[in-house]
């Protein structure tokens, strides 16, 4: 059955001082989600929120990183939709611009520390690498796919692994800067009930200072 998701992400960068920055990136799932169990049931709503807030140079560098702690708090609207926990872990983020290239990884893991007694317990690993190589005009290649691990379960249920890659371009409508893409993915490891394959249709506003 088919799965559809929006998320919501402002990143919004601050300035701390002439040496740091911190970027708060907020991700506000709403989905509409298959009840496996009846042949035509949907829920809909909104899932659990993820904050994270990277710690960052505010001097230019050659690698650009950011670290600094992410939360999944439980705000999902149906039971269905969220995991019941509250969650938190580290995360980073480290990317490089080589030529036309935008190279990095995002990364975290968090494990769940209070929540519903009956829920089960979060133990989940991401791994977002993206590759960017850039053309004139806006136009550019790009593979970013999501890699996942749910440590809690079995072997075969684990991970979630799709290869994929895609096109965008960033443009301006009157004032205002916009950057689109689209992505596809086969997932080569997948869990049991776990989709075999996704796409990506990204739409940023760009409020470049």
């Amino acid at each position: 059955k088919m799965q559809n998701l929006l998320n919501i992400q402002p990143v919004i960068p601050i300035s701390l001082s002439s040496q740091w920055n911190l970027i708060t990136r907020t991700i506000l799932p709403v989905l509409h989600q298959p009840n496996l169990r009846r042949k035509s049931a949907y829920t809909s709503g909104i899932g659990d929120l993820n904050p994270s807030f990277f710690l960052s140079s505010a001097k230019p560098q050659a690698i650009i990183w950011g670290i600094g702690p992410t939360f999944m708090l439980p705000t999902a609207s149906n039971k269905a939709l969220g995991l019941g926990k509250w969650s938190a872990g580290p995360s980073l983020v480290v990317l490089a611009m080589p030529g036309h290239w935008v190279l990095g990884v995002l990364t975290y893991n968090i494990w769940s520390f209070a929540g519903q007694k009956s829920r089960a317990s979060v133990n989940m690993f991401e791994l977002q690498y993206f590759i960017n190589y850039n053309f004139s005009g806006g136009w550019y290649l790009t593979s970013a796919p999501i890699n996942t691990a749910n440590w809690n379960a079995d072997s075969k249920n684990t991970w979630t692994i799709p290869i994929g890659a895609g096109f965008g371009r960033t443009f301006s409508i009157s004032k205002q800067a916009l950057n689109i893409s689209l992505q596809a993915f086969t997932n080569i490891k997948h869990p049991r009930l776990g989709p075999k394959w996704s796409m990506r249709l990204t739409v940023a506003f760009l409020f470049p200072e």
